[in-house]
């Protein structure tokens, strides 16, 4: 949460970024239109907000779920919820931020895209977990003698 807060600052800022990823573009592409160059670092910067909340909400799953070693508990989607609402009300407080710093805007919309990052990751995590439980073995501990035969 820390990075992000000091990524919402004016260091981060549109103007700073596009200074930094604007040349390596022409440097990489150099027929590229300056409108194209800021198209491209919009991109990057929609696609950095979604990867940073992806993760936070990934680290806020992994302690709000506490997991222990070889842990079998299935998916919780009550805890999801509460991740994703996590994620969501410091989107919110980030956006918030932004908007008292001169050269960033608020925008509810980022918002639905930090959250976006957050589903995202989650089901991402949801999917790895059905499929190895779908192609794990199974051990034959998990059944009685009955159901062996």
């Amino acid at each position: 949460m820390a990075v992000i807060f000091s990524a919402s600052s004016d260091r981060m800022s549109f103007q700073h970024s596009s200074r930094i990823i604007g040349p390596f573009l022409h440097w990489l592409l150099p027929h590229l239109s300056n409108e194209s160059v800021e198209s491209i670092v919009f991109v990057i910067r929609k696609c950095a907000h979604l990867t940073e909340f992806a993760i936070l909400g990934l680290l806020l799953w992994r302690a709000l779920r506490k997991p222990v070693r070889n842990d079998t508990r299935p998916w919780s989607w009550p805890i999801a919820t509460r991740t994703i609402l996590l994620v969501m009300l410091y989107a919110g407080t980030d956006e918030f931020h932004q908007a008292f710093v001169p050269s960033r805007q608020a925008s509810v919309l980022d918002v639905l895209l930090d959250a976006t990052g957050a589903i995202c990751a989650l089901l991402l995590v949801w999917a790895i977990r059905r499929w190895r439980n779908a192609t794990s073995p199974i051990s034959p501990s998990r059944f009685s003698a009955d159901e062996n035969e």
